[in-house]
């Protein structure tokens, strides 16, 4: 059977360095390379604070969409396009939610109740839904009642690793995350200023999302008594990164909430054991034995799990051993891609 031409509605820079836009670039490549004929729809990049005239826009090139394709629609647009504008779409919608907009760090109350309910409206209208992780299937069979059989998990893939181990001296710590309240980092910078007494090297690697959340952790970093072994790197090439996951001896991301989580696995399959937190889909992406997971906003017990690790190279060597076991069991982007093709081509319409 010829594969189901379809539309993936995304907004922005589709090469934007996130784990959402990373998912949504290789699903987007995997569905063409399986033969699927798909349209690539650029939708304002402002989502999910668009203008009115922006939102005119996203809706006016969804309206346009030919009713025979499936349309898989960001999460980002997804969970804030006005749902009258949402309802004169005529392709059948399949939503991408990596997790529900409601759910991000640092809303007002009123942005939240709004997201929750737009989410909730625009939920009604999806013919299914493509998530990451367990844990967001279970938020939206469990908050926004979407029934069980429209949800479809398709884990992120991996790729294999890049350079063999060569780990640094002293034992690097690795961040990768963009640079967003939501990932903790200023957590992790206070952890590490409680570990002056070891010996170690820190650098966190992020797309500066947040200018002025990226402004506010090189500040922290240079008031930190630790701040001369802590490297703010910001965006780097992708040779830059595989190089620096070759040296890291331990991962490390405070985050305050994962709908999944890429670089978790990108860590796994590297070997890396892990210090993070007991929020979101973390707990189900990080096996127990590859990482020691700490309850988020609170640096003393990062500081902890990280010196715990340090200290304890034989605990480390396990944790690496897991972590690598744990990798080997992880898809590739062919095996992601594929499970969402079998949504397109077995929706009804």
């Amino acid at each position: 059977m010829t594969p189901r031409p379809a539309a993936f509605a995304i907004p922005g820079d589709i090469a934007t360095l996130t784990g959402g836009y990373i998912y949504e670039r290789r699903l987007l490549e995997g569905l063409r390379g399986l033969g699927h004929n798909m349209q690539h729809l650029i939708l304002p990049a402002s989502f999910p604070d668009p203008t009115s005239d922006e939102m005119g826009q996203a809706v006016a090139a969804l309206e346009a969409v030919d009713p025979a394709r499936p349309l898989i629609l960001d999460g980002l647009v997804f969970g804030a396009i006005r749902t009258e504008g949402l309802a004169r779409v005529r392709a059948p919608i399949i939503a991408m939610i990596h997790h529900p907009l409601a759910l991000e760090s640092g809303l007002s109350a009123p942005r939240r109740a709004y997201l929750f309910q737009t989410e909730w409206d625009n939920l009604r209208l999806a013919r299914h839904v493509l998530v990451p992780s367990p844990h967001t299937k279970a938020i939206l069979t469990g908050r926004y009642d979407v029934p069980d059989d429209r949800i479809t998990i398709a884990t992120p893939g991996v790729d294999p690793p890049g350079p063999a181990r060569e780990r640094a001296a002293p034992p690097l710590i690795l961040s990768v995350g963009i640079l967003h309240p939501r990932k903790g980092h200023d957590i992790l910078i206070d952890a590490l200023a409680q570990l002056a007494d070891l010996d170690w090297q820190a650098v966190i690697v992020g797309n500066p999302w947040d200018a002025t959340h990226a402004a506010a952790l090189a500040g922290q970093i240079d008031r930190s008594p630790v701040g001369a072994r802590v490297r703010l790197a910001g965006r780097v090439p992708t040779c830059e990164l595989e190089r620096l996951y070759a040296q890291a001896s331990i991962f490390a991301l405070a985050t305050r909430y994962e709908g999944y989580g890429i670089v978790f696995g990108e860590a796994l399959v590297r070997g890396l054991p892990i210090v993070s937190c007991r929020v979101g889909a973390v707990p189900d992406t990080v096996p127990p034995g590859a990482g020691l997971l700490v309850p988020p906003e609170d640096a003393g017990a990062f500081a902890d799990g990280l010196r715990k690790l340090l200290i304890d190279p034989t605990m480390r060597e396990g944790m690496a051993l897991a972590a690598l076991a744990a990798g080997r069991h992880l898809p590739d982007w062919t095996g992601t891609a594929l499970i969402a093709s079998r949504v397109i081509d077995g929706l009804q319409g």
